[in-house]
């Protein structure tokens, strides 16, 4: 009997640590201290709160941007600071969500960040589950062109689009980025993504966009945020920057400056990815 009331007991407490296992989200972005780009995160972070449990947290992976941020009396948190104010609020079951676009060297950190820390401090969560980034698969690419292209302003017959995309030259990134390159020329030829940085750069689209004769060129950032890149190198009056590139070949260029975050499809993409979260850190070298 008394081996039997044991048991029930267990039974009783095990049961009642899962009901009472306590939910909570991080969002990671590269960030930024642009404030006029900031909605495009706080509208994630906003739409996080209203559809998940638990609290939700933002972190920031540039340490540059988080000391300017501290500085200006704006502080957000590092990855490591962020994990453990969860875990002073009493979660054990933390889902991190990418807030990157493609599975690149920034998500790669990310990473690697959260397994030094649940290693460092073993035991503190039960789980802790990575939501992909925006781009991994052909359903996330069908979707992203998709609600895109309806976002876009409402333009001109002949108009052309150029949205502008990070890229880098380490890691896989560089290759998603072509295949969202040629799936944006695919839906529609005059649509066009480059990036700033690795192989898909804005000189090979100037030529595209001269042979097509092109008269005006809506530019767009397909980043995140409309921070620094979309404000200097994509829509500064620099003469490097795209738009006086654009407008020395004879173009008109026309800026619209929204980050990925301010369109509701991607928001819900990011929100299905963290949903369907896999990829368990809480435990290092555990396959699931």
């Amino acid at each position: 009997m008394k081996r039997f009331f044991v048991a029930a007991l267990l039974c009783c407490l095990l049961s009642a640590a899962s009901v009472w296992a306590k939910e909570g989200t991080l969002l990671v972005a590269f960030g930024t201290s642009v404030s006029s780009a900031r909605p495009a995160i706080d509208a994630i972070v906003a739409e996080y709160r209203e559809k998940t449990t638990g609290p939700v947290l933002l972190a920031f992976t540039s340490d540059i941007i988080r000391k300017k941020l501290a500085a200006a009396g704006e502080p957000v948190f590092s990855v490591n600071a962020a994990l453990n104010e969860l875990a002073a609020q009493g979660v054990d079951e933390v889902r991190v969500q990418s807030l990157h676009v493609a599975p690149a060297e920034e998500y790669s950190q990310l990473e690697r960040m959260i397994v030094r820390h649940v290693t460092r401090k073993p035991g503190v969560f039960t789980s802790v589950k990575v939501g992909y980034p925006l781009l991994v698969s052909e359903r996330d690419l069908d979707t992203v062109v998709s609600v895109v292209l309806a976002a876009l302003p409402q333009r001109r017959k002949g108009d052309a689009v150029v949205l502008m995309g990070h890229g880098n030259d380490r890691g896989p990134g560089d290759l998603t980025l072509a295949a969202a390159a040629t799936a944006f020329h695919k839906a529609d030829p005059l649509v066009w993504l480059a990036t700033v940085e690795g192989a898909n750069s804005f000189d090979k689209v100037l030529p595209q966009l001269k042979a097509a004769g092109v008269k005006r060129v809506w530019l767009q950032p397909f980043m995140l945020v409309a921070g620094d890149h979309a404000r200097n190198d994509l829509a500064g009056p620099e003469e490097d920057s795209w738009a006086s590139r654009i407008r020395a070949a004879g173009m008109t260029p026309v800026p619209h400056l929204v980050g990925l975050g301010q369109i509701t499809g991607i928001r819900e993409l990011f929100l299905d990815h963290s949903r369907h979260a896999v990829i368990e850190l809480a435990r290092p070298g555990k396959a699931d």
